[in-house]
């Protein structure tokens, strides 16, 4: 199996690069993201790489670092989701970004991948929250929040706070990150009000 290539940029296509190495030009299908971060022809460039092996071809798949790869196979753990939707899903958001969305359970960022409606967008949320806190860098607490807003077993003057601060145009995770704030500076039994006022300071910060 081939595992990485170093190579010069022969040439590109609408979803792939041509990578001469030694003279042997490998046809490479990426991610727009990765598409848009490789070099131009002639320049070097190095990719991981996921071989897919079947009865009538050989595929490559190209990304820029091997988490970008370990998340490509990740998102294909899940129901509904082959490689085209996790190169595309790859091509809308960064490898951090996507593991912060997971973890906040933020189904509208992956939504916005073309080709991804949102019952599979909620698929990839919920069928990958567990393995998304390992790569993302947001507070461990507004996971643990935003995990318990969405299985509705957080306090309600919490949910209730954050459902506030979204209707007041937030976006979820935001909000969830500033009412979690919120809530370590009121302590327990904090009301509504007081939570909403202390995220509002959060976020104006």
């Amino acid at each position: 199996m081939i595992g990485k290539l170093k190579g010069l940029i022969d040439s590109y296509g609408e979803d792939f690069v041509i990578l001469d190495v030694g003279g042997v030009g490998y046809q490479v299908h990426c991610s727009t993201r990765t598409l848009q971060h490789l070099p131009s022809p002639g320049e070097a460039a190095v990719l991981s790489i996921e071989t897919y092996v079947r009865e009538d071809a050989i595929k490559l798949f190209g990304f820029r670092t091997d988490q970008e790869r370990e998340w490509f196979r990740l998102l294909q753990t899940v129901q509904g989701v082959g490689a085209k939707v996790a190169l595309a899903v790859l091509g809308t958001l960064a490898p951090s970004d996507l593991a912060n969305a997971i973890a906040l359970r933020d189904k509208a960022a992956v939504a916005r991948t073309p080709g991804v409606g949102p019952k599979v967008a909620e698929r990839i949320v919920t069928e990958l929250k567990d393995k998304a806190p390992a790569f993302a860098n947001v507070d461990p607490a507004v996971v643990h929040l935003a995990g318990a807003v969405d299985e509705q077993r957080a306090p309600r003057p919490v949910a209730d706070a954050i459902s506030a601060l979204v209707n007041l145009g937030y976006g979820q995770p935001q909000a969830a990150a500033a009412i979690a704030s919120a809530s370590r500076s009121a302590g327990e039994g904090a009301e509504t009000a007081q939570l909403i006022r202390l995220g509002l300071k959060e976020l104006a910060k």
